[in-house]
C-alpha cells in the first residue's frame, strides 16, 4: 500500500511546552498542528483524518482522558500518545489500558522522539486498514462483521437483509479476504478486533 499523509497534533494548555514541541517536530520535518485545549482540538478535528495526537493528560477544561473518550466515541483512527507528568503516571497507564497507544514522561523530548516513530507506524497501519475497509462493498463489510463473529455461510445468508444464498456469502467472503489481504476467519477476527474503530 502507498503511504498516506499523516497528520500530527499537539494538544497541551502549557503554551511554552506546546510551542517547544511544535518547533521540535517541525525541525524533524513533520507537519504538525497545535491546540491549547481538548475542546478546540475536537472542534477542529476531521474524524476521518488518520495520524497521531500528542495529548496532555492534565489540562484546564477537558482532560486528556475525556478527549480520548470522545475520540473513541467518534470512532477516530487517530493514535493517541499521552504526555504525563511524574505525578500522573498511574493515569497514563490507565489511559493505555483504555486504548491510548503509549505515554511519554513530560517534558522528556528524547523519549518522545523515540516513541513517536512507533506511534506513526501504527497510524500508517490504521490508514492502510481504513483504505482496505473502504474498498469493500457495503455487503462485504456486513459479511466481514458476521464472519468475525464466527457465523457460518448458511447463518450469514439468513441474517443478511435482504437474505441471500450461502453461495453468495461464499463469494463475498472470498472477495473480502482478497481485498483485506487475509487468509482465513481467524486472521479476519484478529484484524477486526485490532481495528474495532472502523465500526
Amino acid at each position: 500500500m502507498n503511504e498516506t499523509a499523516l497528520t500530527l497534533y499537539v494538544v497541551d494548555d502549557d503554551e511554552a511546552l506546546r510551542r517547544s514541541l511544535l518547533l521540535l517536530l517541525f525541525s524533524q520535518g513533520m507537519a504538525v498542528r497545535g491546540f491549547d485545549s481538548g475542546e478546540s482540538f475536537l472542534q477542529a478535528l476531521d474524524v476521518r483524518q488518520v495520524g497521531c495526537v500528542i495529548l496532555d493528560l492534565r489540562m484546564g477544561g477537558m482532560s486528556g482522558l475525556a478527549v480520548l473518550e470522545q475520540l473513541q466515541m467518534r470512532r477516530s483512527a487517530l493514535v493517541v500518545l499521552f504526555l504525563s507528568g511524574h505525578g500522573t503516571i498511574p493515569m497514563a497507564l490507565e489511559a493505555v489500558r483504555l486504548g491510548a497507544f503509549d505515554w511519554v514522561v513530560k517534558p522528556d523530548t528524547q523519549q518522545l522522539l523515540e516513541k513517536l516513530p512507533l506511534a506513526l507506524a501504527e497510524a500508517q497501519a490504521r490508514a492502510d486498514a481504513l483504505t482496505r475497509w473502504s474498498d469493500l462493498t457495503p455487503r462485504e463489510r456486513e459479511v466481514a462483521r458476521q464472519v468475525g463473529l464466527g457465523q457460518s455461510n448458511k447463518e450469514i445468508a439468513r441474517l443478511l437483509i435482504p437474505a441471500c444464498s450461502p453461495r453468495s456469502v461464499e463469494t463475498h467472503r472470498a472477495s473480502l479476504f482478497a481485498k483485506l489481504g487475509l487468509a482465513n476467519d481467524n486472521e479476519l477476527g484478529r484484524w477486526l478486533t485490532r481495528h474495532a474503530w472502523l465500526g
